[in-house]
């Protein structure tokens, strides 16, 4: 009987020794602003998926650095806030059993690209001499870079059509010609 009672609890013993060796789910990671420095005092917000009511928030280290341990294996929603504005959000990620789930988040910054605008201006009317050139503007159409250029009228489409309809039709007929 001795012998029996010692061996389940040799078992037992492996048992829970096995456990603490495979480790339990956990979710861990760091936290980086855009410059790469870690971010201290951010909220990590872990909901459970897939009608579990968990929920959990775990707040970043001077280092940037988080853990939640004791979650159990599946699937969870892991939010970023940072200062009251949510930044990020990873809606399925999952835990092992057999090491912590490792989920980094490095922000980064969001500039819009500077739009650029070339409309060509042709040469002036009745002249042969120079090309044309082009000239940048703005999303309203404003001339933002007017090197060499005296003067640009904006016109619509109606005013041009106005323009083209009040044209001669004629021919053009050169004084030394018939």
């Amino acid at each position: 009987m001795f012998l029996k009672s010692c061996s389940i609890s040799f078992v037992g013993l492996l048992l829970v020794a096995f456990s603490a060796w495979a480790g339990t789910p956990a979710l861990e990671g760091v936290v980086k602003d855009p410059t790469g420095h870690p971010i201290k005092g951010a909220d990590v917000r872990i909901e459970g998926r897939k009608g579990s009511n968990f929920s959990r928030i775990v707040k970043t280290d001077a280092t940037g650095h988080y853990t939640s341990a004791g979650l159990a294996v599946g699937i969870y929603k892991v939010t970023l806030v940072v200062n009251g504005a949510v930044k990020a959000s990873i809606l399925n990620a999952q835990t092992q059993s057999s090491k912590p789930t490792q989920l980094n988040f490095e922000l980064t910054s969001k500039t819009s690209p500077v739009k650029k605008h070339m409309v060509y201006v042709p040469a002036d009317t009745g002249t042969h001499i120079g090309n044309g050139q082009w000239v940048e503007v703005d999303d309203n159409g404003n001339v933002v870079n007017s090197t060499g250029v005296n003067a640009i009228d904006k016109s619509s489409g109606n005013d041009v059509r106005v323009l083209q309809s009040n044209s001669t039709t004629g021919r053009f007929r050169s004084p030394s010609g018939p």
